[in-house]
This record gives structure tokens, C-alpha cells and sequence, in this order.
């Protein structure tokens, strides 16, 4: 019976469209990872409320760019990488392009791991080589649920994880609100220095993530198939435009806050340009709970994104190389670089900012591929982007190019 009144409580649409929801959480975790923290948690610090633009912009960027990579994979059946393989036909290019996504991939890796190493140190004592090994083991485990079981049990581990940290990282803002006329002031897009330059590419790398764009087309596909055209693919897009939206009103209001609380409480306090004195100041102006609960956050991003960022990695070798190496093998591939920075005791928190900065860098070359496919008729029939949105995507495109550039001419002259 109460099965019953719930199920009539339910609008027969939201009925239809809710089993359709999920792979958008899984790739949006993607947002949530530790080099969005490090990036997000040093510009508030550094420069207060000056970079939420930057923050908001980019989730605004990143909405259209998962749909379209959503959509790719439910209309054609494959996923970007594959689409790729498939017209990249001579393989010097197809191996050039590999590389780059290869190394976009360990830049992935390099901030996942890490953050989840300094969570577990930051909880628990662990050297950081521990920590990062830890972290690398349970991805495994989680990837191999997902190949075993198939992508509903990953989805529901990941949104478990990511509403721990959504709680984790959202609770220090009830404890150290921030100045509201301050906040809004942040909204109005400006750079305060060149430095103001590197935190914008850098955040921007971690919120339009290329890993990111590869995988939920990927992620799609493995849910969906391929769909033809017709009144079911209809109601799949139109759920994969909620499942969009959920996921990134989630990430981006988590990303908007880590940034204000780093603002409103620990700007200025010396060494909260890492994450261990973050962690240090948010425990001394907040309390240890708070900064306990900051931690454990920390930990959940570092286990999901790192999940999501291997099964990435895997299906960018697939898809370019049409090779697929055993798991373990194929972990170790993007694992290792993070383990060595870790192993040499390389800053964390540098290696974490510096890491969103390729990833900067690599967004090109997924997201234009991504407009060109999604804007061919031969390509998605029916479902081809209309005008304004492939404008509005070339636009975007534009725009991260133009801050990488002007980031390199400012490095090279400073």
C-alpha cells in the first residue's frame, strides 16, 4: 500500500523519465574532484571573491558541452573517442591524438590520487605514497563493479559518494557564511593580475574537464545503446537534459561554495595555498567537526573521480587505438605518474593546481571535435545541434582557448 500512494504521488511523466537518469552524475562527479578543491579553495584564499565568475561561467560552459556529448553517444551509438578512431583513419594521427588525450588522462589521475592520498592523510596519518596507493587500489574495485555488474550499481555507488560530498564540503558555509554583497561583486568578470590567469585556467580546467566530455558519451551508450530516431530517444534526451542539469547545479553549487568559504574564512590566513593548511585554517576558525567533515569530502572526490577518470583513460585507448588492456594494466598506465610525484614528495597542492592547467590545455581537442560531430546531419540525423547551439558551443570553445593562450604568452613573459 505505501509502494502504492508513492507511486501515485509520482506524475506519470517523472515516472517515465526517472529510471532514464544517472549517467550525467556519474560524469559530473568529474566536477566535484580534488583539483576542482585545490583550484577553487586557493583562488578564494589568494583573492577572496573575485574569481566566482570564472566558477559560474564555466558550469554554464559545461551544461551545454555534457548534453552535447551525451547526446553523441545516444544517437550514434559510440562514444567521442570511437567516433574519433573511426574518422581518424590514418594512424599517426590517430596516435598523435591519443597522446595528448593519454596525457590529459594522467593529469587526471595525477589530481585524483593525490587529493584522495592527502584526505587519508589529513584523516588517518597515512604517507602520502600510502594514501595515493590506497586511493588507486579502490578505483580498481569500483571499476571492476562496473564491468562486472554494469553501470546502474557504479551510478548508485557514485551518488552515494557524491552526496557524502556534497555534505562534506557544504558544511562550513552554515559555520562561516560569506559577505553577500562581496559574493555578488565576484560575479562581475574581471582578473586582478596575471596570477588571477593561471587560477582562472585552472578552474576552468577543472570544471569543463576533457575526461569529462569523453566519458559521458561513453557512459551513455553503455546505458542506452543506440537508439534510432522516435518517440523513445525523444523522451531519453529530454531526460538526459534533467539528468544534465541535476548533475551540474550540483557540482557548480558545491564549486561556488568551496570557493566562498575559502573567501569568507580563511583568505589571507597564511598557508591555505594547500590543501593541509586549508584544512588546518578551516579546523581553526571553524572547528575540528567541520574540517573533519572537509576531509572525509575530499576522500569520497578523490575515490569517485578517479573512477570515472580511469574508465576515461579506458575508453579513450579503445576508442582511438581499438586496444583494450587489462584492467589492472590499464590503471597502472595513468596511476604511475601520481604515485612517482607523491613518491618524490612534490608539492601536492601545486601538483593538484598545475595538473587543472592541462587539463586546460586538453580541452580543444575534445570539446572541438565534439561541436563539429554534434553540428553534422550525416552524423546525428534528426538530433544535429540547431544553429544557436553549435554557435553558442563555438563560442564557448573560443573563449577557453583565447584564456589558454593569453595563459601562455602571460607564463612566457613573466
Amino acid at each position: 500500500m505505501v509502494a502504492e500512494r508513492v507511486e501515485a504521488a509520482v506524475p506519470p511523466h517523472a515516472a517515465r523519465l526517472l529510471p532514464l537518469l544517472g549517467p550525467a552524475v556519474v560524469a559530473g562527479v568529474a566536477y566535484l574532484d580534488p583539483g576542482n578543491v585545490a583550484s577553487n579553495m586557493t583562488a578564494g584564499a589568494q583573492y577572496g571573491y573575485l574569481l566566482i565568475w570564472v566558477v559560474v561561467a564555466g558550469n554554464a560552459m559545461a551544461w551545454l558541452i555534457q548534453y552535447m556529448s551525451a547526446k553523441l553517444g545516444i544517437v550514434t551509438g559510440r562514444s567521442l573517442p570511437e567516433n574519433l578512431g573511426q574518422r581518424l583513419t590514418r594512424r599517426p594521427a590517430r596516435y598523435a591524438f591519443w597522446v595528448q588525450a593519454e596525457l590529459v588522462a594522467m593529469a587526471t589521475d595525477i589530481a585524483e590520487i593525490i587529493g584522495g592520498a592527502v584526505a587519508l592523510h589529513l584523516l588517518f596519518g597515512l604517507p602520502l605514497l600510502a594514501g595515493g596507493v590506497i586511493t588507486g587500489v579502490i578505483s580498481i574495485l569500483l571499476l571492476t563493479l562496473q564491468s562486472r555488474r554494469g553501470p546502474r550499481p557504479f551510478e548508485r555507488v557514485i551518488t552515494g559518494l557524491v552526496l557524502i560530498i556534497v555534505v562534506g564540503f557544504c558544511a562550513g558555509i552554515l559555520f562561516g557564511p560569506p559577505d553577500p554583497g562581496e559574493a555578488l561583486a565576484g560575479l562581475v568578470p574581471r582578473f586582478a593580475d596575471s596570477g588571477s590567469v593561471l587560477l582562472a585556467a585552472s578552474i576552468l580546467g577543472a570544471t569543463v574537464m576533457p575526461h569529462a566530455i569523453y566519458a559521458h558519451s561513453a557512459l551513455t551508450r553503455d546505458r542506452f545503446g543506440l537508439l534510432e530516431s522516435g518517440a523513445f530517444r525523444t523522451q531519453v534526451l529530454k531526460a538526459t537534459r534533467i539528468d544534465v542539469t541535476i548533475a551540474l547545479v550540483v557540482a557548480g553549487g558545491v564549486n561556488v561554495v568551496i570557493l566562498l568559504i575559502a573567501a569568507a574564512n580563511v583568505r589571507g590566513v597564511s598557508g591555505t595555498n594547500s590543501l593541509e593548511g586549508a584544512y588546518q585554517a578551516i579546523s581553526a576558525g571553524l572547528g575540528s567537526g567541520i574540517a573533519v567533515l572537509f576531509a572525509v569530502a575530499l576522500l569520497a572526490s578523490g575515490l569517485a573521480s578517479s573512477s570515472v577518470g580511469a574508465y576515461a583513460g579506458a575508453e579513450i585507448m579503445h576508442g582511438l587505438l581499438h586496444v583494450r588492456l587489462p584492467l589492472l594494466m590499464r590503471r597502472l598506465i595513468t596511476l604511475l605518474p601520481a604515485l612517482v610525484l607523491l613518491a618524490i614528495g612534490f608539492d601536492p597542492t601545486l601538483a593538484l593546481v598545475l595538473s587543472q592547467v592541462v587539463l586546460s590545455f586538453g580541452i580543444p581537442f575534445a570539446l572541438i571535435p565534439l561541436v563539429v560531430l554534434t553540428a553534422q546531419r550525416r552524423t546525428m540525423g534528426d538530433a544535429v545541434n540547431r544553429l544557436h547551439t553549435t554557435v553558442l558551443a563555438a563560442a564557448a570553445a573560443a573563449a577557453l582557448i583565447t584564456l589558454n593562450i593569453t595563459l601562455l604568452v602571460l607564463l612566457a613573459t613573466g
